[in-house]
């Protein structure tokens, strides 16, 4: 998938990429053939860092009602030549989860478009997911035919019909055919194979047996690092459980260097769960200092391990990074100044985006550091991560004294339920926006039930259970 340009958080069209309320509210002002033509680059270059968690799908649906927009541009990208050169779901997805929300809104032409794609297009099975959702019986009966054409009555057609069987995310379209006459035998037998195939794999499993002991778990790690799989923690979680007393000096050798690297990033791995206020282990993780044992250090949660994040904070390194993210999420109020540090120095060293902010970000709110919160406020501007600027929502609740009156009003209208629901806690309702936004939210069966019950309290709190 191509990495997407996100545009400056200034312009209507990085606002809309970054799924931010006030990219909704701008576009409302703006000439609509400018709005549109954000919207539809929008969902047509997908702008999420990470479209399997970000949500942007009914942030830009609402914005095509509001809009009255019509869906000539998504029709051209989901039916190109391109649909047939690229098959991967991250090309098409969010233009067809847009296509869905229209749909369960009254839009006929999303719901048209969709089924047209469902019967010819690459990414079909996420189409049929959405239809399966909101489509009637008879719709999808109509594209029983174009989709089982698609597996010939082969073996190997079979095979990937069964595949397609047991992996549905919704399976009303697959019952719906199997008791039909025309492909009722096929689909049956499809779901049987795919039951057989799972029976299968639980006979089979290729990982640790019974009777192992710990050197049998190291050759184990040791073979995944070879193959290119790291195994340590699942590793450190078997050794867990065929480690006895008489291994420990095993382990701590191994934890030390003596059986290679998959073996020393298992044996750490449990011994920070094992032996978690022991300095010993603490001490092998700072001389080792790589990855895995950086890692290892981020599964402790103890007083000896928060009492060594202070000392090693300050450290250049990602041993340091991780100090701060424990310091954040289990300091306290004298940990202020070292996560206030770190937060400023991630965000000039890495940017708003990397993902090291989050657990800082968190920590910021979380120990209510009122200074950070103009560093905070940039974050919320700029990153280009929705999940972050949800976390920076809820730190500035805590920081921020002009939040309520700030942001928290255009995060009504933000692509993260989340972050709705933040601002109908907070959002202040001197605001002449905030009363009809709360109660059009409140009405609006899309709408996530967290945000509803938030939004229900604030419009009649004396109802509020």
């Amino acid at each position: 998938m191509f990495e997407p340009v996100i545009a400056p958080s200034g312009t209507l069209l990085g606002l809309l990429q970054r799924g931010r309320g006030d990219g909704t509210l701008h576009a409302l002002a703006a000439p609509r053939a400018e709005a549109l033509a954000a919207l539809n680059q929008c969902v047509l270059r997908d702008p999420r860092q990470d479209w399997q968690v970000e949500n942007r799908s009914l942030y830009y649906a609402r914005l095509y009602l509001d809009l009255s927009g019509p869906l000539g541009e998504i029709e051209a990208h989901l039916f190109s030549a391109e649909d047939l050169l690229d098959d991967g779901e991250g090309r098409t997805g969010l233009a067809l989860s847009v296509l869905g929300h229209l749909a369960s809104y009254g839009r006929d032409d999303a719901l048209m478009l969709l089924r047209r794609y469902a019967a010819a297009g690459s990414n079909w099975a996420w189409a049929l997911d959405e239809l399966a959702l909101r489509d009637d019986d008879a719709g999808l009966r109509a594209l029983a035919g174009p989709v089982m054409a698609r597996f010939p009555d082969t073996v190997e057609g079979g095979a990937l019909l069964a595949a397609a069987v047991r992996d549905a995310y919704e399976p009303r379209p697959w019952s719906l055919w199997e008791g039909g006459a025309e492909f009722g035998e096929r689909l049956r037998a499809a779901r049987q194979q795919g039951s057989f195939d799972r029976w299968q794999r639980q006979l089979t499993p290729s990982g640790p047996r019974p009777g192992w002991g710990v050197q049998a778990v190291f050759d184990w790690a040791a073979d995944g690092l070879l193959r290119g799989t790291p195994l340590h923690v699942p590793a450190a979680r078997c050794l867990a459980a065929v480690a006895t007393p008489e291994d420990r000096s095993a382990i701590l050798a191994a934890a030390a260097g003596a059986c290679g690297e998959a073996a020393r990033a298992t044996a750490l791995h449990h011994l920070v769960l094992a032996e978690p206020e022991n300095p010993a282990v603490l001490d092998l993780i700072e001389a080792a200092g790589d990855e895995p044992a950086v890692a290892a250090y981020e599964r402790m949660c103890g007083p000896a391990a928060v009492d060594r994040a202070r000392a090693w904070v300050h450290r250049p390194d990602a041993l340091g990074a991780a100090a701060a993210a424990l310091l954040a999420a289990r300091g306290g109020a004298e940990d202020a100044n070292a996560v206030l540090g770190a937060l400023r120095a991630t965000v000039r060293g890495a940017g708003p985006d990397t993902v090291r902010l989050f657990t800082l970000v968190d920590g910021a709110g979380r120990l209510a550091i009122g200074c950070a919160a103009p560093v905070l406020r940039h974050i919320y501007r700029e990153t280009a991560s929705s999940h972050l600027r949800g976390r920076a929502a809820r730190a500035l609740a805590s920081t921020d004294p002009s939040f309520a009156a700030g942001f928290a009003v255009e995060c009504l209208w933000d692509c993260e339920e989340t972050t709705r629901e933040v601002a109908a806690h907070h959002a202040e309702t001197a605001d002449a926006r905030v009363a009809p936004r709360l109660r059009r939210l409140a009405a609006d069966p899309a709408e996530e039930e967290d945000v509803q019950s938030a939004v229900r309290n604030r419009i009649a709190p004396e109802s509020a259970v």
